[in-house]
């Protein structure tokens, strides 16, 4: 399994599930989230999900596509 980090902004707490996909090139546009979560297997630190806008802190661990993300 491929792992990369994913930093925040020091001015953000946290970052949602569809600006992951899309800065992770999973998906082209964020509008596309909602159509690839319902027809793909993404999970949020273990636990399958499905909302677009879960929002991820720090610490967090994103898997999908065989590749983990881990939110810094």
């Amino acid at each position: 399994m491929i792992k990369r980090e994913i930093k925040i902004r020091e001015d953000e707490e946290y970052i949602t599930l569809n600006v992951l996909l899309k800065i992770a090139d999973i998906i082209p546009t964020g509008g596309m989230a909602k159509m690839y979560l319902q027809e793909n297997f993404v999970l949020v630190n273990g636990e399958k999900e499905n909302r677009r806008g879960r929002k991820l802190y720090r610490g967090d661990v994103i898997e999908v596509e065989n590749k983990a993300f881990i939110i810094k």
